[in-house]
């Protein structure tokens, strides 16, 4: 199998980033949050497993719209009905796994991507050997919630009151509120602040996060605020890892919630862990994914 950096062309004509690192049978596919983020994230992966005694082949990619790959055109509305919906992100994964060659293989989502992969779970099961959501709840209504309260707890009464009007005018470009928004970033996304994957521009697809999320991760005003899942839980039959940071934006009563009703799911929490825990506390991270992988790689897994 080629390693490294190679562009993947789909049946539909668009062309992905892709990026294959490892030599090992196991196989672990990563699918990026945003949506219309990247791939940075999974870069060590490979690395950090292999110092956990594990030979991983990782495979990673940019989602179409992303910034490494091709960005159709979504301000034409038939472009933007047509890829920007779940079916569409949904099959892309199992286009992915065809074209890569791989089965029988661990699928990792964070957060945008844990959705995709209870999905993906849930209808192609057949070709997993484990689940991995990283960060991502089954109700976002749940979620919604959740990111409020934690608003109300990590900033001024007046500051919160100042988002909310901001949000009901739709004035997402105000200096005070993106400072809002960057406090909140640093004490529940990215507290660890890695410089690894800063850049000099933006590189968030953000045709992709408006649709689907809206202006930042503590509003929900796209297609995700009707998104719904529970129902279909009891569909994943696979040994699943739901890993959480201990300071999340996504909360962890969900998480529980979750590990209850997927059949054979297992919860680990990262301490200090954001969002991002696999960056902001990334032994302990790796030492909970390690084990779940050599556990159901050994037959030991259990609930």
């Amino acid at each position: 199998m080629k390693q490294g950096t190679t562009i993947m062309t789909l049946d539909n004509g668009y062309h992905l980033w892709t990026n294959t690192q490892g030599t090992g049978d196991i196989h672990l596919l990563c699918l990026h949050g945003g949506p219309g983020g990247t791939h940075e994230y999974w870069e060590n992966f490979a690395e950090e497993l292999g110092k956990q005694g594990l030979n991983v082949t990782v495979h990673m990619y940019d989602q179409l719209g992303s910034f490494y790959s091709d960005q159709p055109d979504y301000s034409d509305k038939a472009t933007a009905d047509k890829y920007l919906t779940y079916e569409y992100f949904l099959d892309e994964v199992e286009e992915v796994r065809q074209k890569l060659g791989i089965d029988n293989f661990y699928l990792i989502g964070q957060s945008w991507g844990g959705l995709l992969v209870q999905e993906y779970a849930a209808k192609y099961g057949d070709h997993l050997k484990g689940a991995i959501v990283s960060s991502m709840v089954d109700e976002i209504d749940e979620y919604v919630t959740h990111i409020n309260k934690v608003r109300e707890e990590a900033l001024p009464a007046e500051e919160v009151k100042f988002m909310q009007s901001c949000e009901a005018k739709n004035d997402y470009d105000n200096d005070r509120y993106q400072a809002d928004v960057d406090v909140l970033n640093r004490g529940y996304v990215d507290r660890k602040q890695p410089p690894a994957i800063a850049h000099l521009i933006s590189t968030m697809a953000t045709p992709v996060y408006n649709a689907f999320q809206g202006d930042n991760e503590f509003v929900i005003t796209g297609k995700l605020k009707d998104w719904h899942f529970r129902d279909h839980l009891k569909d994943i039959k696979v040994p699943t890892l739901l890993t959480f940071g201990e300071h999340e934006t996504m909360p962890l009563d969900t998480a529980r919630t979750m590990q209850k009703l997927i059949p054979h799911a297992r919860l680990e929490t990262t301490p200090d862990g954001g969002h991002h825990h696999m960056i902001d506390n990334a032994p302990v991270y790796f030492d909970h994914l390690a084990k779940f992988i050599k556990d159901v790689e050994s037959g030991n897994f259990n609930d």
